[in-house]
């Protein structure tokens, strides 16, 4: 690529003709500030605080905008710079509520960190004069909430939720100083067809949309003396939480968290990879049945709220396609409180479940009425991961500082962990239909499918048939895979949903990293490859029927897809309506 050589604050630099300024003085380590910006997401210029000085120009122009021309001069940081940049940060001050002490992102909010660096004083936040609307909260969804009182009106969340679902769930309402982010006309969050994907969260700066907290509820179950408070952590959780802590992303702190939740008052706990066997098993199960009666195909997975969300809100005519078996998360809950509290002495009615996951669509799953069982909740609160960080932080517990446990308990014990999936299982799945059908298993060898980003496609032999089996791998990719579904008319017979780009390590619960950060790191993936590492170091199954499921089913449930099992493990989809 054609480069150019151009001069930022005295030094030079060689960058690529396409870069901006921004990007070029990050090559030498300048710190540009920003709010609005996101590479790939969001590139309006709204924000005007990254503006620079550039030679034979008029006035301070966007970096994050501008695009560098060779022999450029530039200044970062001069005095008209300073004072437009304070000037701006203290009209977006006028008009955020500061309370900082009990604010979500008291630790890693962009604005504050702003305010701070350039020593900003609140001038206009106590003249109403500059107040430019009164504070909503939309607070009506289970698993998000959005609150005017925080936005900066950088559009960040709805340039995210645009371009990683396609769904436009959040827009700007309104014009001049009563403008809003949120669904059209006020509406709730619970019936604008959002999938929690929590992307919006991600992405925001600030703290004006945020999960729907259940640190309070769960510390209330923890101090209640009737109550058996049980963990059920996704693995996510090992190589995430440190970041909370200012470890490294992607840094493995398993030991710190299994001592951490024997510390904060948990009684017992049960790994989740041990509930996504026994998906895996009751899925696969379904699928041979689905195969014996030709159909219906194709059998979507059930592990992602996300996606199961989706289906019900956007593609509820393919409601029979999704598989019964319910999630992880709310089979590991039917599970504690049906059988394994029984074995324990306790009394399934003061079990109290407590999901840890890495995202906020967990929380809406949990809610969900279908997700019951004789009267009794699976899951009563769903924690994410920055949750999780910051009830510790209310225990006063000082993580880093811990010495390394183990999974502790007897719950633990009876359903000790077994490798998990890092990325997806759809391998896992077919090669336990062979099992079931007593043939051999084979590799599966996914290629990208043509014309579908984000979609991979595999063909795996079983019962004598050739079946087209799919991954779609975020979001975006979902309408258009069914778009090409129906024009291509071919017949898939399992399709798997993974979130995030492909993996559980870019979910709306996990920890949040500034723009910067965003745009220089995968984050994702060093998450991902951590997890892959540490389940390398796990006892390997080559099927989801291994010791302690095969137990369960001999003795609790008598086979997979038994009506028992059906009555205990599975769930039942219901068209959502959502408002247009």
């Amino acid at each position: 690529m054609d480069k150019v050589t151009i001069t930022i604050n005295g030094q030079q630099v060689t960058v690529p003709k396409d870069y901006s300024v921004m990007r070029a003085a990050e090559e030498l380590g300048i710190d540009v500030p920003r709010l609005c910006f996101l590479k790939d997401i969001n590139e309006t210029s709204a924000c005007r605080l990254c503006v620079v000085d550039v030679k034979d120009m008029k006035g301070l122009i966007n970096s994050c905008t501008l695009a560098v021309r060779d022999g450029m001069e530039i200044e970062t940081d001069n005095e008209a710079i300073q004072e437009s940049i304070v000037a701006n940060l203290q009209l977006l001050a006028s008009n955020h509520i500061f309370e900082c002490w009990a604010c979500a992102r008291e630790h890693n909010c962009e604005l504050l960190d702003l305010m701070r660096r350039y020593n900003v004083d609140n001038v206009f936040g106590e003249n109403d004069f500059f107040h430019k609307k009164d504070r909503m909260i939309n607070d009506s969804s289970p698993s998000i909430v959005l609150d005017s009182g925080k936005c900066i009106l950088c559009g960040r969340c709805v340039s995210a939720c645009q371009k990683h679902t396609g769904l436009g769930i959040l827009d700007f309402n309104e014009r001049g100083n009563i403008t809003y982010v949120g669904p059209a006309l006020m509406h709730g969050m619970e019936d604008s067809g959002c999938i929690s994907c929590g992307k919006c969260i991600d992405v925001c700066p600030t703290a004006a949309i945020k999960e729907q907290t259940h640190v309070d509820l769960v510390l209330d179950a923890l101090r209640n003396e009737n109550k058996t408070v049980i963990a059920v952590p996704d693995s996510a959780t090992r190589v995430t939480l440190g970041e909370e802590f200012g470890g490294d992303i992607g840094s493995d702190v398993s030991g710190k968290f299994y001592r951490s939740l024997q510390l904060v008052g948990f009684h017992d706990m049960m790994d989740l990879d041990f509930a996504t066997h026994l998906t895996i098993a009751e899925s696969a199960a379904e699928f041979v049945e689905r195969i014996k009666t030709d159909g219906p195909f194709p059998m979507f997975s059930s592990s992602a709220a996300g996606w199961t969300s989706y289906l019900e809100q956007h593609g509820s005519h393919q409601l029979d396609n999704i598989a019964r078996a319910k999630s992880p998360q709310q089979m590991a809950g039917t599970l504690i409180k049906h059988h394994y509290a029984d074995k324990l002495g306790l009394r399934k009615e003061d079990v109290v479940v407590v999901a840890i996951a890495p995202g906020i669509d967990r929380k809406e799953e949990a809610a969900r009425s279908a997700n019951v069982y004789q009267g009794i909740p699976d899951v009563d609160y769903v924690l994410t991961t920055r949750e999780y960080a910051r009830l510790l932080k209310r225990k006063g517990i000082h993580f880093m500082r811990l010495a390394d446990g183990e999974p502790f308990g007897q719950l633990a014990e009876y359903t000790a962990p077994t490798r998990g999936f890092a990325a997806g299982v759809t391998e896992a799945l077919l090669h336990t239909v062979s099992d079931l059908l007593e043939e051999p298993k084979q590799a599966l060898e996914f290629k990208s499918a043509r014309g579908q980003k984000g979609v991979q496609e595999a063909t795996y032999k079983a019962a004598g048939v050739d079946l087209s089996v799919a991954i779609v791998a975020d979001d975006i990719s979902i309408q258009e895979f069914f778009d090409r579904m129906g024009r291509t008319k071919k017949q898939y017979h399992f399709v798997e949903f993974l979130p995030g780009g492909g993996t559980a390590f870019e979910a709306g619960g996990l920890p949040i990293h500034e723009a910067r950060i965003q745009d220089n790191v995968a984050v994702g993936k060093l998450r991902q490859d951590a997890l892959q590492a540490l389940y390398e170091t796990t006892e390997d199954t080559t099927s989801a029927l291994n010791v302690a499921i095969k137990d369960l089913y001999a003795t609790v449930l008598d086979a997979p897809n038994s009506k028992l099992a059906q009555g205990m493990l599975h769930t039942s989809y219901e068209v959502r309506s959502f408002y247009k």
